[in-house]
C-alpha cells in the first residue's frame, strides 16, 4: 500500500473542513457533491487496517463509554496503547474509525470516548448538522474520558482474567486527538504515564479566546509537555493552522515535529486506511514509542520521507 496518497479530493476536503472545523459558529449547507462524499464516507466498510495485525472495532462491556479498536487476535507481541479525543470532542467514538483502525492493525490497543454513531455498525445515529443553525460549541466529552481509556487499558494489562493481561507494554503509551480533541489530548499529555503525544488539526487558542467551553487549556499548558510531540495540520487552509503553529513556536524543551499536508481542517481520516495522516501517525508511534529507526526516517534527516513527499513540509525542533 503507498504510504503516503495525495491528495483528498477537493469535495471531501470542503466537506471535512465544514461538518468538523475547530471553531464554526454554523454548519453551512453542502453542495450536492459534498453531501454524495460524506455519504460515501460514512457507508465506508470498516477496513482492518494495512498493519501485521488485522484490527477490529468494539464496545467492551467494562468500558461501555468508549470505543476500543485492538488486533482481532491478541499478538504474542506487547501491545502499545494510544488513547484519543474526537473530532468537535463529540461523543462518536467511530468518528476517525479509518484512522484508528490502521493504527491498531500495527500492535495497537487504540480507546476513543464515546459510543459507535457514524459507519454501517453504528449501533446509534450521530444527530445531523442543521445548515444555518448554531453549532455548540461546548464539549460533549472531556479530556478525562480520554484519560480513563489509559487507566482501564493499564489496569487490564494486570487483572486477573483479562484478556489484556500481560499483552500490553505501560512504555508503549500516547495520546493523539482531532481538533477539539487535540485539545483534550494536550491537557492529557502531562499524564506521566503517556511516552509520546500527536496533535491533528489543533492548536491552543490564543490564551482569553477559547470558545469552547468544558476546554480548559492554555498557551501555559505547553510547558508541561514532557515528551515528543507532532503536530499534523492541514496547511494555511486549515482553521486550526495559526494555533497550531504558535504552539510549535512555543515548544523548545522537547523534541517536536510539525508537519503540513494541504488538505484542510478534515485531514485525511476518511479515507481508506485512514490516508496519508495515518501512515505518518503511525510512524511516529513506532518510531517513539519502539525505536524504530526505519519508521524514524519518515521525520529525520536532511532527505526525510516528509523532506521529499509531494506536498508534504516538516519543521522540527531537537530532533537531528
Amino acid at each position: 500500500m503507498p504510504r503516503y496518497r495525495l491528495p483528498l479530493t477537493a469535495a471531501l476536503i470542503a466537506m471535512a473542513s465544514a461538518a468538523i472545523a475547530q471553531t464554526p459558529p454554523r454548519a453551512p449547507a453542502l453542495t450536492p457533491e459534498q453531501e454524495a462524499e460524506r455519504i460515501a464516507a460514512r457507508n465506508l466498510p470498516n477496513i482492518p487496517g494495512s498493519g501485521p495485525y488485522p484490527a477490529i472495532m468494539e464496545v467492551n462491556p467494562s468500558l461501555p463509554a468508549h470505543v476500543i479498536y485492538r488486533p482481532a487476535t491478541l499478538p504474542a507481541a506487547k501491545l502499545g496503547v494510544l488513547v484519543w479525543g474526537n473530532g468537535g470532542c463529540q461523543e462518536d467514538g467511530a468518528s476517525a474509525r479509518q484512522h484508528l483502525l490502521e493504527i491498531a492493525s500495527h500492535g495497537y490497543v487504540v480507546i476513543a470516548p464515546g459510543r459507535i454513531m457514524s459507519g454501517p455498525t453504528a449501533t446509534e445515529k450521530l444527530p445531523e448538522p442543521v445548515p444555518g443553525a448554531p453549532r455548540r460549541l461546548d464539549s460533549p466529552t472531556k479530556s478525562a474520558d480520554v484519560l480513563a481509556g489509559l487507566d482501564w487499558a493499564l489496569k487490564e494489562n494486570m487483572r486477573a482474567g483479562s484478556p489484556y493481561k500481560g499483552h500490553i507494554d505501560p512504555k508503549q503509551t500516547a495520546v493523539a486527538g482531532h481538533s477539539c480533541g487535540g485539545l483534550q489530548a494536550l491537557e492529557v499529555a502531562r499524564d506521566p504515564r503517556i511516552h509520546a503525544v500527536l496533535i491533528h488539526n489543533s492548536g491552543v487558542f490564543a490564551d482569553g479566546s477559547n470558545p469552547i467551553a468544558g476546554i480548559n487549556v492554555t498557551k501555559a499548558l505547553l510547558k508541561d509537555i514532557h515528551t515528543p510531540i507532532i503536530y499534523i495540520l492541514g496547511g494555511p487552509g486549515d482553521i486550526a493552522y495559526p494555533n497550531g503553529t504558535d504552539d510549535f513556536a512555543r515548544i523548545d524543551h522537547v523534541p517536536a515535529a510539525l508537519v503540513n499536508l494541504p488538505v484542510g481542517h478534515g485531514g485525511t481520516f476518511y479515507k481508506p486506511y485512514g490516508g496519508p495522516v495515518a501512515q505518518v501517525s503511525v510512524d511516529w508511534l513506532e518510531w517513539q514509542l519502539r525505536g524504530d529507526k526505519s519508521a524514524g526516517r519518515t521525520f529525520t534527516g536532511p532527505a526525510c520521507r516528509l523532506c521529499v513527499a509531494p506536498g508534504w513540509s516538516i519543521e522540527r525542533k531537537h530532533m537531528d
